[in-house]
């Protein structure tokens, strides 16, 4: 899309709109969204547990539902925003409903009618919740999940959308990412601890009044935006190339570029009329025969005919099918050891001195901190060095693959972490028998694992979502950085089913951690981590860049 099709959709011609005038309600609206969602999210195993007397591994997987949903849901975003609405609509609509299920998280934490009576300590009988109880807390986290994930990436591509070159938009992203983190650090630290040792009702009460000031934020910067139109859903383009396909499978491709149809607004940006010879087969979709064309020269039978730029459209979705699949399980052992880790934590020594004791939903934020940290690294230093050295870019399929091994390293640290645990549990014969038993270890040994997936993560995050909006057609943008919300998605999903089965099939993950085999578990992860990094590394060999390319070209000329 380009800047015009923008530009004829702002309310207010006479001011100057798109650029970097918008940076700073775009930015203040993804750190208020960031601390509302991180606020709760970050500790609701806790809450889960303390609170409304879940059992431990149940907790967790209530965990990996809630972010597999906030994560998956950005794509319904997305289509909603490239095909109905635009990226501002979904983007106040989903604040709006992100508001109102943080506002019902907050008045279960707040009325002592919509929780259940706490525990007595030392019992293991613990009152359950009502189902009215239930309701609500589920209906909360229902909405203000999707409302997270409805705005997370969708704000990223109207950012991104407000710039007219890669090089702009990737100075973007990496401040939308440096300030997702730093927000997220901040809500899993300042306001867990408040939740930890203050009051829920204020925590959760903290998380209302960010997501109310970032909505607010948000609006006041709309005359200052570049608003996109939505041009349909470009999914239906992507069906009727298959259909077209299908239909014409007997006739014969022809080698001229003039028996093929092109728009003429795509023919000016196309040097080649003629579709590429990869994926001959779909080449028929766009193949011109009698009574496809009308006498205006428009598509006169759309189930039969399509343009040459939407049958390249498909092949690029295709190309980019088998990596986008190699990332679904790099995220897998992420979501286990996120949930996991808590759970580690809670039975290990958190104190830092005598008087302070690190909140337990505070430990993931090392992986924040990581990221954050890298990224500023690997921006201002290891990419410059990188490009010294190799008189190339580091290049987004590279710094993937960086953060694969740098995963994989993670999980076999996290293996041998939990066995040095297990040990300690067992070398104490009573802590094997109580599920609520401090094992003597200091949580800092979960620190490494941490740090090794928090810096993977400032690899190949902000890797994936520049491959994607860079590689995806155009009218697939906001799509395309929604990519990375579905693979995150599936992997908490997937996540949620491997410790399922674990659980049916194995004794490594009883209620009580302390009398299981969590390390098993971890080297489990090691190796499916290291089959699919294999993976990754044939897929990335056989894929070729497509717009990458172009632009550098261009811009060498």
């Amino acid at each position: 899309m380009d800047t015009t099709d923008r530009e004829i959709q702002t309310p207010n011609s006479g001011r100057k709109q798109g650029g970097w005038n918008t940076f700073p309600f775009i930015i203040g609206a993804m750190a208020g969204l960031t601390l509302a969602g991180g606020g709760w999210l970050a500790n609701l195993i806790v809450y889960l547990i303390q609170v409304f007397n879940l059992k431990s591994i149940d907790a967790a997987q209530v965990s990996n539902i809630v972010n597999g949903g906030s994560s998956l849901f950005p794509i319904v975003a997305a289509i909603m925003a490239d095909s109905f609405l635009g990226c501002f609509s979904v983007v106040s609509i989903f604040s709006c409903i992100s508001l109102l299920g943080t506002g019902f998280l907050a008045l279960t934490a707040t009325l002592n009618s919509l929780r259940p009576q706490p525990c007595n300590d030392g019992s293991s009988f613990c009152k359950a919740p009502t189902k009215v109880q239930f309701l609500l807390l589920y209906a909360g986290i229902a909405l203000a999940s999707i409302g997270q994930g409805g705005t997370r990436f969708s704000l990223a591509t109207m950012g991104a959308n407000q710039y007219h070159n890669s090089q702009q938009q990737g100075i973007f992203l990496n401040w939308y990412f440096f300030t997702q983190y730093t927000a997220s650090v901040v809500s899993s630290t300042a306001i867990v601890y408040i939740e930890d040792n203050l009051s829920w009702g204020l925590g959760f009460g903290i998380c209302v009044a960010a997501n109310f000031i970032a909505l607010a934020i948000f609006l006041l910067g709309s005359r200052f935006y570049l608003h996109d139109k939505p041009q349909g859903s470009p999914f239906i383009n992507i069906a009727r190339v298959i259909v077209a396909a299908f239909k014409k499978r007997n006739v014969p491709l022809s080698s001229m570029a003039k028996d093929y149809y092109n728009e003429h607004k795509q023919a000016r940006s196309i040097e080649a009329a003629a579709p590429k010879r990869s994926f001959r087969f779909l080449n028929r979709a766009s193949l011109k025969a009698e009574g496809d064309v009308g006498s205006d020269g428009s598509i006169a039978r759309p189930w039969r005919l399509c343009t040459v730029q939407h049958v390249e459209d498909l092949k690029t979705l295709i190309r980019i099918f088998p990596l986008w699949s190699s990332s679904i399980f790099l995220g897998t052992p992420i979501g286990i050891q996120a949930s996991l880790t808590i759970l580690q934590d809670l039975t290990m020594d958190r104190h830092l001195g005598q008087h302070f004791k690190i909140p337990a939903g505070s430990m993931l934020v090392i992986v924040l901190i990581s990221s954050s940290i890298f990224l500023i690294l690997i921006d201002r230093f290891l990419h410059p060095m990188w490009q010294k050295l190799t008189r190339k870019p580091l290049s987004a399929l590279q710094r993937i693959g960086v953060g694969h091994v740098l995963n994989v390293l993670g999980m076999a640290v996290s293996a041998l972490v939990e066995s040095k645990r297990l040990k300690m549990a067992h070398a104490h014969h009573d802590l094997q028998s109580q599920p609520n038993s401090i094992v003597p270890m200091l949580a800092l040994w979960l620190f490494p694992q941490l740090v090794l997936v928090g810096i993977g993560e400032a690899f190949h995050f902000p890797g994936q979502v520049a491959l994607y909006y860079q590689e995806f057609p155009e009218s697939l943008r906001s799509t395309a950085t929604a990519m990375i919300a579905m693979i995150i998605g599936i992997s908490f999903y997937l996540s949620t089913a491997i410790i399922d089965f674990l659980r049916r099939v194995t004794s490594w993950l009883p209620d009580n951690i302390n009398s299981g085999r969590l390390d098993n578990v971890y080297w489990a992860l090691t190796v499916a981590g290291l089959l699919n990094f294999g993976y990754y590394i044939a897929c990335a060999r056989w894929y070729k860049y497509q717009n990458v390319e172009k632009e550098e070209a261009n811009s060498a000329g």
